[in-house]
């Protein structure tokens, strides 16, 4: 923008005069938690991901949604660093600042708290503090009563509060999950998506980034800014939530949303 200069008559006050209007600038955006550039994977002849381009910066809530077998559950783990890809460029958040709970949560056969505290003690946090975080965060999700029980004896929905309590205790700045209420009752379903809203609300002055998948449409509505459609491994459109529902897609995406590809 043009800088411009005060202007004042020769014999006025100089205090009644017009300040020079100030260089207005447009804020640079921030740097993406998540940036991949032209990414394929293979798993053996099978191509997973194909020439994928995707951005996600903070504070976002983006869903990954598409058909089985699309490549969703494969860019989860990439983004996460658990699978490095055939080629193109991936910069992620380091691992230990994002988690990633997975449709069906692995638990030791240990208590409750026990499985929560694991996590903390081998990030470098000593025993009996990270027992007593492990009890903070379970608390969090409403299963602070049940830290004393064998974690494989608990329900589907419990095992999946539990896995959104470590996160929780990790103090991650991103949240990855794949399909976290497949499966689940609905009782259960509404429970883990209440998190899910309330872990996506500021948090200490910062707003914890989600990257989730999912076939329920009517959640995607609810808890997603952002929504990306894969088609065989491949980004067919990355759109806000309301134009992705309301917009015009490609022919796969429509179909998808209509409920006539599975």
């Amino acid at each position: 923008m043009k800088r411009v200069a005060s202007i004042m008559p020769l014999d006025a006050d100089p205090a009644l005069a017009i300040p020079a209007a100030a260089d207005v600038r447009e804020p640079a955006p921030a740097p993406a938690l998540f940036s991949l550039r032209d990414v394929d994977l293979h798993y053996g002849r099978v191509r997973a991901l194909h020439g994928v381009d995707l951005s996600i910066h903070a504070g976002e809530r983006v869903a990954l949604v598409g058909t089985n077998g699309s490549g969703k559950s494969t860019l989860l783990r990439v983004l996460h660093g658990l699978l490095a890809p055939t080629s193109g460029t991936v910069s992620c958040l380091p691992r230990n600042r994002q988690a990633l709970v997975f449709q069906r949560p692995h638990m030791l056969r240990t208590s409750v708290r026990n499985n929560v505290a694991l996590g903390l003690w081998l990030r470098g946090m000593g025993w009996r503090q990270a027992r007593q975080s492990a009890v903070d965060a379970l608390a969090r999700v409403d299963m602070a009563e049940l830290a004393g029980r064998n974690a494989k004896a608990l329900s589907g929905g419990q095992q999946q509060r539990v896995a959104l309590a470590q996160a929780w205790a990790m103090d991650a700045d991103a949240l990855l999950l794949d399909e976290p209420t497949a499966n689940l009752d609905p009782h259960a379903k509404r429970e883990v998506e209440a998190l899910m809203q309330e872990f996506a609300q500021p948090r200490s002055g910062r707003t914890m980034t989600m990257v989730f998948s999912s076939h329920n449409l009517g959640q995607v509505k609810r808890l997603a800014s952002r929504v990306v459609y894969l088609e065989r491994g491949r980004v067919l459109a990355d759109l806000p939530v309301h134009a992705f529902f309301n917009g015009p897609l490609p022919e796969e995406a429509g179909l998808f949303v209509k409920g006539e590809k599975i």
